[in-house]
């Protein structure tokens, strides 16, 4: 029901408006009344009408004084203005106020309710298509989401001909004609690398994409666990280092904010093609691999020297497993990428030393030690014991592994490729039970107007966006999609097993307005609700 709010200083006025209207039966909620603006403004701020009806001559505060105070606070309010005074002056006023009705006195109940209803259907139409705005623009957000992700694996793919690229980017909503372009990979930790959801990592996320949507020059793509990708562009007016310089100090900024999150970004190398961009994401993935190497709250090029890296002469007498920091590999299998194998054992490789690197005993040594780590983390994921040796052979009996750096290296990688392989494998099976657990809150919950993308992932302990991410990934539809596709159903069975009416069965489906529950109906079924029900 919409709410109606009461000021009006004279007592048998405002009794007789109060008391003659059967404001129930006529589908208005009477929320409080006041005898003055004064006493009235803390009333309508608490029960925030729908509907003002307002005397326009009291004492304290008059009737346009209170009106610009509530226009000011709560623009969606309507007002309707009663006044003795038939003069052109305040009606100019109450217009410029903002007042949606003026009506003089003498005015009968009839006359009022008829103004109040009038009032009322027109604030029902700006609710709906508020409504209507919010749902689009979900979807819209979602399916941009989608757009953009698609539209980054081609760019990066090296595949895609420059007018696709050029096409898809403009779908994604970023203009790609430019002089030169970046990548920037980036990824927020929160405290002791705990997963799942985090309001605070939830709400720098929210300020990052705020602030890049507000930049033409940037596009920000989502990529779920792995953090995001931004895509530079030179603009006219800003070179692309002046565009990179803002932009890193923008994330430093909004991460500076928080002292449980860390953050981490590798900047490739410009291209000036944008056939170049497979290039450009490489050199990018080469410097961010270093976040498993290298202190956090830093952004890196793949051209930086890497910190703790040297070619300095250290005798394997002197050397400390200190230097060889298993948490590092394990850090690596924990959240790396198979795509990134070879570029982590290289940096892992030069961060240990050129010259004790090229020792047989040394690279003994870190092959045991990042077997182990790999064996250890697939143990703990419940896979066989020998499966690394099944896949990989063992490299005790492998002289060939030792033979060269090189081969050695190639071997780490074939290891560390296998081991991420199975843990997505195990993480694929894990997903598969966290969508059941989202499916049965959705279908539990479908009713509950609140539903929503955030209450889903909070549901499984998940970040909104990384949620999004995994339920179009492995549902083929976006969560809105899905939310509405159950609902319709739903409807349908109501439909055809009761003799329900469309209003109730779209309260009962989670739409508390049945106008936008026929409009999703019809849009989705190809067909009104009473069709529908004719049909079968």
């Amino acid at each position: 029901m919409l709410k109606v709010f009461l000021v009006e200083d004279e007592v048998v006025m405002r009794e007789g408006i109060k008391n003659n209207i059967n404001w129930e039966q006529e589908g208005f909620s009477f929320v409080g009344e006041a005898s003055d603006g004064e006493l009235a403004y803390p009333l309508i701020q608490k029960t925030q009408p729908d509907i003002l009806i307002t005397d326009i001559k009291m004492p304290f505060m008059d009737g346009l004084e209170l009106s610009r105070l509530v226009k000011q606070e709560f623009p969606d309010i309507k007002i309707i203005i009663l006044s003795g005074y038939d003069e052109f002056d305040y009606a100019k006023e109450a217009i410029s106020i903002g007042i949606t009705d003026y009506l003089v006195k003498p005015i009968s109940g009839a006359q009022l309710l008829e103004a109040v209803k009038k009032v009322g259907k027109k604030v029902e139409e700006e609710q709906q298509q508020k409504k209507f705005l919010e749902t689009f623009e979900k979807e819209r957000m979602e399916n941009t989401q989608l757009a953009r992700q698609n539209f980054f694996r081609n760019l990066v793919s090296g595949q895609k001909q420059v007018s696709a690229l050029l096409k898809e980017g403009k779908e994604a909503g970023f203009d790609l004609a430019a002089k030169r372009y970046n990548i920037i990979l980036f990824q927020v930790f929160a405290e002791d690398g705990v997963e799942g959801y985090s309001e605070e990592l939830n709400a720098a996320t929210r300020a990052i994409e705020e602030m890049t949507e507000q930049r033409p020059e940037v596009l920000m793509v989502e990529l779920g666990v792995e953090g995001w990708a931004f895509v530079l562009k030179e603009g006219e007016d800003q070179s692309l280092s002046e565009i990179e310089d803002r932009l890193v100090e923008s994330l430093k900024s909004v991460l500076s904010q928080s002292r449980s999150l860390t953050y981490f970004g590798g900047v490739g190398e410009p291209a000036e093609r944008l056939s170049e961009m497979n290039r450009c994401f490489e050199e990018a993935s080469r410097a961010f691999a270093l976040r498993y190497l290298v202190k956090r709250n830093q952004i890196v090029r793949s051209t930086e020297a890497l910190p703790g890296g040297s070619d300095e002469d250290m005798a394997l007498s002197t050397l400390s497993a200190g230097r060889l920091d298993r948490r590092v590999v394990e850090s690596f299998l924990k959240t790396g990428l198979k795509s990134e194998a070879t570029h982590f054992v290289e940096e892992y490789f030069a961060s240990l030393g050129e010259k004790n690197i090229k020792s047989l005993m040394f690279r003994q040594y870190v092959t045991m030690d990042t077997y182990f780590a790999a064996a250890g983390m697939l143990e703990k994921l419940g896979c066989e014991p020998g499966i690394l040796v099944e896949r990989c052979g063992d490299f005790q009996k492998q002289p060939d592994v030792f033979s060269s750096v090189e081969s050695t290296e190639q071997y780490l990688k074939k290891v560390l490729e296998t081991a991420i392989e199975l843990r997505e494998g195990m993480s694929r099976k894990k997903y598969s039970s966290l969508l059941k657990n989202a499916r049965d809150y959705i279908e539990q919950n479908f009713d509950n107007e609140d539903i929503s993308l955030n209450t889903v992932a909070a549901s499984v302990n998940l970040s909104p966006n990384h949620f999004s991410t995994i339920f179009s990934q492995e549902t083929g539809q976006t969560f809105i999609e899905y939310l509405t596709h159950v609902r319709m159903e739903k409807a349908k069975e109501l439909l055809r097993g009761t003799t329900m009416k469309t209003a109730e069965i779209a309260f009962a489906v989670g739409y508390k307005d049945p106008h936008y529950f026929s409009y999703l109906f019809k849009k989705t079924q190809e067909c009104t609700p009473r069709e529908f029900r004719s049909r079968v």
